[in-house]
Parts: C-alpha cells; structure tokens; sequence
C-alpha cells in the first residue's frame, strides 16, 4: 500500500492522466472496468494478477495493449509468460517505501532484445528482473564486509542505494537509522546482482535465503522452477531449520483446479534443474505440501513467516 499509494496515484496526477479506483478488489470488476474504461497501464503485485489472469471472466476480455507494472515481491517467469501471451505488456518496478518508492524499472533496451512481445526467454529473463535505476538512483552490490561487487551477472551480495529521494532514516529511532545507512548507503535487506547491461536481478529477501549445505539458495529461484510444472498455481518456498544442514527448504504447493500433480513429480523436476547446472543439488525440497491456498498478507504479499511456523513441524516429523 505504501508505494502504489504513494507513487503510482501521484504521477498519474501530475500527468493528467484518468483515474480508475475499482474499490474493494474482485477480479469480475476488474476486468469489466479495464474493457469498459479502456484502461492502458495499472500496476499490482503478483497476486492481483494471478486472480485476474485466472478469472474465468478474463478468457472473454481482450488484454492486449494493457501496460503493467509488477511490484512488491517478485514477478514468476509462467506469469510473466502467461500475461504476454494474453498480449499484456508487464514488466517488473522494484523498490520500497523507504526508497519513496521506486528504485528501479525492467525497461527492455531494444538492442537486448529482438521481437518484443513475443516471450522468449531472453525477453522473460529482462521481463522479471527488476530493471534499471530511476533518474538520480544509484545502485551496488556490497558483500558483508561493504566492499563493491563486480557486474557481472553471477557475484552476490546485498542491493544498496544511493539518491536524493531516499528516506534519511526513522522517527526517533536513531539506531535502526544508522544501521539502513550504513556506510553511507541505504541498505534494501534483499540479495541480488548487477548484470553487464546494468540491470538488477533481486535473488531473494535475506531473511528468506535458504542457507543449506554451506550454500545460498535463492527460495524465489526455486519457486520459478515449480511454477513451471503445467499443474502448479501457486507456489511459495520456505527453509526450515534442521540440524545437519542448518536449513532445508520445503516447497507449499497450491495447484490447478482438477491439476494432479504428486510430490515426486515436484521433485523429478526441481533435480532435472540440478543435473543441468541451473540449481544446486541441495535445492531439491525435503517436502513439498499441498495446499488449498498460500498464507498471504493484508497487500497480497506471501506470508513466509507465518509459513515457516505453520510447516515448520513438517520438517521436524
């Protein structure tokens, strides 16, 4: 709420551009008033779009020429693919209230990519990243230590910024204030990388990397992965402590209406990306859960720290 709130409504002001407020969300409304209004760019996170993607309403509604911004957690690569077949022009925004609010946009750079709209993987990969610097953002890789990371697309360490429109700290809470300041840079708390075209690739939330067998695992790479099994609908990825590896992560499934789809099956697939290269070994799930729906917050966020404790006694059985 805070950044679509704060910064969609208040550029859209200043452009002169027609507003439409649905209210309460329900995706039947939606869609009448996107083909009834003839809307041209909205923005929501993943999960409005999922529901409004698979609303049975959406398969006699033409999308196409539809311009959407994803934020607040990571866009998956099937909906991302899902949305351009559907001729909807979406792509990543990245940033936080504290950054007041966008950081970053996956804007394609036209020699990058070839036939836009088309989906292929390369247009997926620039698609889901979460793009380049606004104006007057400045963006690093910083390890533990705080020292800059190269761009090259592999090295990890934590995404900080610098700008002149990003928060200078918290209401009588001097120490919380030095600590996202750290050396002199505002520090996200998400894990990431800068590619050689400048492009910011978020792997994960640090509280939600997954540190197993002396390796990082990324739970939204994971996730991506699962998503692509023709069953899957939702899924969500959390690690759960365990006494050898430190960590082993579980994956919480949600599937199609009438989809079957079997633990082993979940679990051929994640191993067929390990024997490729693509994940660790250590990334195949102990468990995976069915479940009738994910835990989510107020904003439609993924809930993984009610996940953990709610399935945390599943790794423990």
């Amino acid at each position: 709420f805070h950044v679509h709130a704060w910064g969609f409504p208040y550029v859209a002001t200043m452009m002169g551009m027609q507003q439409v407020y649905a209210g309460r969300f329900l995706p039947p409304v939606v869609l009448k008033l996107l083909a009834s209004e003839k809307v041209t760019v909205s923005h929501c996170v993943p999960t409005i779009m999922h529901m409004i993607l698979t609303a049975p309403e959406a398969a006699n509604i033409d999308l196409r020429g539809w311009r959407v911004i994803i934020g607040g957690s990571a866009m998956p690569r099937a909906m991302c693919k899902a949305g351009l077949e559907r001729g909807i022009d979406i792509f990543t925004g990245y940033g936080m209230s504290e950054t007041c609010p966008i950081l970053t946009l996956s804007h394609l750079k036209g020699d990058l990519v070839n036939d836009v709209g088309t989906g292929s993987e390369t247009e997926i990969d620039y698609r889901v990243a979460a793009g380049l610097p606004g104006a007057l953002i400045e963006l690093a890789i910083m390890d533990e230590e705080m020292n800059p990371q190269p761009r090259d697309g592999r090295t990890v360490g934590e995404v900080v910024a610098r700008g002149p429109a990003l928060t200078a700290g918290y209401v009588k809470n001097q120490e919380a204030s030095d600590t996202l300041w750290n050396g002199g840079w505002l520090h996200t708390g998400d894990i990431g990388t800068i590619d050689k075209n400048g492009y910011l690739h978020v792997l994960d939330r640090s509280k939600d990397v997954i540190k197993t067998g002396g390796e990082w695992i990324s739970s939204i790479g994971l996730e991506d992965v699962i998503l692509s099994h023709p069953a899957v609908s939702e899924c969500a990825v959390i690690g759960i402590e365990d006494s050898r590896w430190g960590e082993r992560p579980i994956a919480v499934v949600v599937l199609k209406p009438d989809a079957i789809a079997s633990e082993d099956d979940i679990k051929n697939l994640v191993r067929t990306r390990t024997e490729t290269g693509e994940l660790s070994k250590f990334a195949i799930p102990d468990h995976v859960v069915f479940a009738q729906s994910l835990e989510k917050t107020s904003v439609g966020k993924l809930d993984k720290k009610k996940m953990r404790a709610m399935y945390g006694a599943v790794q423990a059985a």
